[in-house]
């Protein structure tokens, strides 16, 4: 019922693309670890449902099989029953999970890392099979270990590998009870993002400012641009007015045809009244920004054309 409650609130508010909210994951971790198999929780017990679990490894990972052991297939498959609408559909991407796991059967983390991201691609290539269209890894940990982005980035690819989808890289400073995990820049991503096998790259910048856009300029990001304009992180509800400016700050660094608008990050923990409110206000300041980009397009061709717009 929450799901289907998410996916009517999005399409009430005008979204392109929906989501289903992440409604069934009590958080962005446990629900993963949970089904991957090798990864044990001693205690499932917690005394706050949005805890992470304790979580460990004491053997390798078993080579994944001919079937996806996280059960997202199911997931997707409701989602896309319940709505015409193009879907969005996201999981935690290796090097975060990797991160809550102790490691007690790997000389190095990176080899943790990289098991989780096979699993990870068996995963993904069920879903393209299940008919996902666009998938988005998500690594919310990333920013937290700068330094460790190559073995990041190389993780991303193996998820990626073989599975015929638009794909997003969705990199966050943590939304932790709508208070940032982590802080920095996004410089950290590059240049070794640009090996990434993505065709998005969907970032926050409406919490923290828009300045780290002329570094994805700076370094010749040539792909899709996923960009926050909503921050959720506040109760304060953005007026489309604000949206449109931030879109507009946007398209002085991007083209229109590579930009994509969505929230910083997930909408959690806000009240549904706040989060359907700054849906509508980016919806309508998107449509604000459309609008105008399709009148100059009309004058411009009747320039063209020799003709008064």
């Amino acid at each position: 019922m929450a799901v289907k409650a998410a996916l009517r609130d999005q399409e009430l508010a005008g979204i392109d693309i929906v989501s289903d909210g992440e409604l069934r994951r009590d958080n962005d971790l446990d629900y993963f670890l949970a089904r991957l198999p090798g990864i044990e929780i001693p205690h499932t017990a917690k005394d706050f449902y949005f805890d992470y679990y304790e979580t460990r490894v004491r053997a390798p990972l078993p080579a994944p099989g001919d079937a996806a052991p996280l059960g997202l297939t199911g997931d997707f498959a409701f989602t896309a029953s319940q709505t015409a609408r193009p879907i969005k559909f996201s999981f935690t991407g290796p090097f975060s999970l990797a991160r809550r796991v102790h490691n007690e059967a790997y000389g190095d983390r990176r080899e943790l890392v990289l098991a989780i991201a096979r699993h990870l691609n068996a995963e993904a290539r069920a879903l393209a099979e299940h008919g996902a269209r666009l998938l988005q890894i998500d690594e919310p940990f990333l920013a937290g270990y700068p330094h460790e982005v190559a073995t990041a980035i190389e993780a991303v690819n193996i998820v990626t590998d073989g599975v015929d989808v638009t794909w997003g890289l969705h990199v966050c400073y943590g939304n932790r009870y709508a208070r940032p995990t982590w802080e920095g820049h996004y410089d950290f991503l590059f240049p070794a993002v640009l090996d990434a096998r993505v065709d998005q790259l969907v970032l926050e910048f409406a919490r923290k400012g828009y300045d780290d856009l002329t570094v994805v300029a700076k370094h010749g990001w040539d792909r899709e641009v996923g960009v926050g304009v909503v921050d959720v992180k506040t109760n304060q509800v953005e007026s489309a007015d604000v949206i449109a400016s931030r879109i507009r700050g946007a398209l002085e660094l991007v083209p229109a045809d590579r930009l994509v608008i969505n929230p910083d990050c997930g909408l959690r923990n806000l009240t549904g009244a706040v989060a359907r409110a700054k849906l509508a206000a980016m919806v309508a300041g998107t449509a604000e920004v459309r609008r105008s980009l399709v009148g100059t397009a009309l004058e411009d061709n009747a320039r063209e054309e020799g003709a008064t717009p």
